[in-house]
């Protein structure tokens, strides 16, 4: 394959992954309508989770079967999901509680991410596979991808936000229904 082609399937690969509705994009979403600087650093978090199980994946894959963990993977997930999803709607009853630092905007995506179900075994699996099967370039190609979404996906949301102040709350209740959603499935996954 040449290095055009391994470029542009490693966008389109990024794209597929980051851009379907799931837990990280109503995150990301949930704190975008705050503001867009909430939002970048959110997508930031969430693509330093997946360069962070990218490389744990790519150095266990030689020692361990990482597929005899993945009720526990489902398990915390789901935990971790459901952490999250009610912890958007107090904040959304108590809006005090709901500003906190850069920092922790980083950190609580990262945790986010790296306690991903859907995350960590895509990693597992397709991450993997594409790691043999093109390399570098693809994974620059989807490292790339997944950079312009958490840009321009914040940035959307927010012009959103400016245009109706009331889709604010609507998306704050969306992202942590699917949060929620997103728990179930995990701890039904799990059993």
């Amino acid at each position: 394959m040449n290095v055009g082609y391994e470029l542009l399937f490693g966008l389109v690969l990024g794209f597929s992954l980051t851009i379907p509705p799931g837990p990280m994009n109503a995150f990301i979403a949930s704190q975008a309508v705050r503001s867009l600087r909430r939002g970048i650093l959110t997508g930031f978090g969430a693509m330093s989770a997946d360069a962070f199980l990218a490389l744990v994946v790519y150095a266990l894959s030689e020692l361990v079967d990482l597929h005899e963990y993945v009720r526990v993977i489902y398990l915390v997930g789901a935990v971790v999901m459901a952490y999250f999803g009610l912890r958007l709607l107090l904040a959304r009853q108590r809006p005090s509680e709901q500003e906190f630092g850069d920092a922790r905007i980083y950190t609580t995506a990262l945790g986010l991410g790296v306690s991903n179900p859907f995350q960590i075994l895509w990693w597992l699996t397709a991450g993997l596979a594409f790691a043999y099967f093109g390399g570098a370039v693809i994974f620059l190609g989807l490292f790339g991808a997944i950079a312009i979404w958490i840009v321009v996906f914040p940035w959307a949301l927010r012009r959103g936000v400016e245009r109706f102040p009331a889709f604010e709350r609507w998306v704050t209740y969306v992202s942590a229904g699917i949060l929620l959603v997103f728990a179930a499935y995990f701890a039904i996954l799990s059993a």
